[in-house]
């Protein structure tokens, strides 16, 4: 494989490094909200639980989302070292320099993408 059309290679992996570090803070600020909650169970009422549940829930699934962020831009990083960035990981044909100045971490091209969901 060549080199994919007109890739500035270091400037994906500056946006790359910058986006993790990103949601790496974001992930470390949601920590707290993802711990077990304690409501005394006298002073709250059942709705007040159930509330404290569900943020506790829908904070969870953003750290986990977060987590598959950090994983596909490691990913990106890793093919950047590898000398396949900008390839997509399916069918091995170059992505569009668009779809990767608008998601550097995406590992298919648009096909392969449109075919996956």
């Amino acid at each position: 494989m060549g080199k994919a059309a007109d890739i500035d290679v270091a400037q994906m992996k500056k946006r790359l490094a910058a986006r993790r570090r990103e949601v790496e803070d974001l992930l470390a600020v949601g920590d707290d909200a993802v711990k077990p909650t304690e409501i005394d169970q006298q002073s709250v009422g059942r709705l007040s639980r159930m509330d404290a549940i569900q943020v506790q829930a829908m904070a969870e699934e953003t750290a986990r989302r977060r987590e598959t962020e950090i994983k596909r831009i490691d990913s990106a990083l890793s093919r950047i070292v590898a000398g396949d960035y900008g390839w997509c990981t399916s069918c091995g044909e170059a992505i569009a320099l668009k779809r990767l100045e608008n998601d550097p971490a995406t590992p298919l091209c648009i096909d392969c993408a449109s075919r996956a969901t």
